[in-house]
């Protein structure tokens, strides 16, 4: 099989396109030939050393992947040769073959490309996290997305219209117009103008109830300013982490002398809440991921939620994918294809 290797920590072309021997299905694993791959910031952090959850270089990261059934594990007997799936995967999916656990791997729908299908599992998920299951998000309430035009927050914004809330996001002044297409309500340039200020004149001073914020600590003050009384803001991210070019220890370091402190009395005296996300500390939930997940592709077959994949890299350009991704350039889901 080919993997898409990081031998060592470093910039997106340290990323190595690597032979290997073909994986054998364990007990309860399904062997899956890859199609394709969804690409995700936790990855780059990896490459970065800066996410503690990878495994140490050398290593292949991957989330997520789409394909179809190659073999199948004892005691596995929902799954057979040649269906086409979904999976979630610990790491490892940046090849064209990959093992999973047959409770993260679900039918693919029929009406998903290998590509969009791809584009599910980590950011509907997340989205479905922050917005359902801890944001509880319901109708007439307001919403503002942060890095609106990426994978999760087009995946929340699907979610924001099903739920008949009022969205709000900010993203670069090139990702506005499609934005706007696909639901959301008031756009808002973040590299332009102040995103507080005009989202608290948009709210005439009022806030919003829900704030999805994977940016850092500098940006998490502002979002807590941002809600109104029964607000919830969101963290599930350190974006801002891997722009300082620091060693891991120090990046981290920097984080968490600027991160805000939410003390009990404040949040009970301002009626708002804050909650984190992390989907990569969730393993040891399985029957909720799944549950989750059912509700996500029936959302799939009702028609209301739609992956958008931005751009497809082949398995060989991964390095290019993280640099995409890294520039700002994307619009939805980076993905990549094992064709070459």
């Amino acid at each position: 099989m080919r993997q898409a290797l990081i031998p060592k920590y470093g910039p997106p072309e340290t990323l190595t396109l690597v032979e290997k021997a073909d994986p054998r299905p364990k007990r309860g694993e399904v062997l899956i030939a890859v199609q394709a791959s969804g690409v995700n910031f936790a990855d780059i952090m990896a490459r970065k050393g800066l996410y503690a959850e990878a495994p140490k270089p050398p290593m292949v990261v991957g989330y997520e992947v789409s394909g179809t059934v190659a073999a199948v594990g004892e005691d596995v007997i929902l799954f057979e040769e040649g269906q086409e799936v979904i999976a979630l995967t610990r790491f490892n999916g940046y090849a064209d073959k990959v093992c999973a656990p047959h409770e993260q791997v679900f039918i693919k729908p029929d009406k998903l490309s290998f590509a969009q299908a791809a584009a599910i599992p980590v950011n509907y998920l997340t989205a479905y996290q922050l917005m359902v299951t801890q944001g509880s998000l319901k109708s007439q309430e307001s919403v503002l997305i942060h890095n609106a035009g990426g994978g999760v927050g087009l995946a929340a914004l699907d979610f924001a219209t099903e739920l008949g809330a009022l969205s709000y996001g900010t993203a670069s002044a090139h990702k506005g117009e499609f934005l706007k297409e696909r639901g959301l309500s008031y756009f808002i340039d973040y590299r332009k103008e102040d995103w507080f200020a005009q989202l608290m004149d948009l709210t005439m001073q009022q806030g919003v109830e829900l704030i999805l914020d994977p940016l850092g600590a500098n940006n998490w003050k502002k979002s807590y300013k941002a809600l109104r009384a029964t607000g919830r803001l969101g963290l599930f991210g350190v974006s801002s982490m891997t722009k300082s070019g620091l060693p891991r220890a120090l990046a981290q370091l920097r984080e968490v002398i600027n991160m805000p402190f939410y003390h009990p009395i404040a949040l009970l005296n301002a009626n708002r809440s804050v909650f984190g996300v992390n989907l990569g500390r969730l393993w040891h939930e399985g029957a909720k991921i799944r549950g989750w997940m059912q509700n996500i592709l029936a959302g799939v077959k009702k028609g209301w939620i739609r992956p958008h994949v931005g751009k497809i890299f082949p398995l060989a350009e991964a390095g290019a994918a993280h640099q995409f991704i890294e520039q700002r350039k994307n619009i939805g889901k980076v993905i990549l294809s094992m064709e070459a």
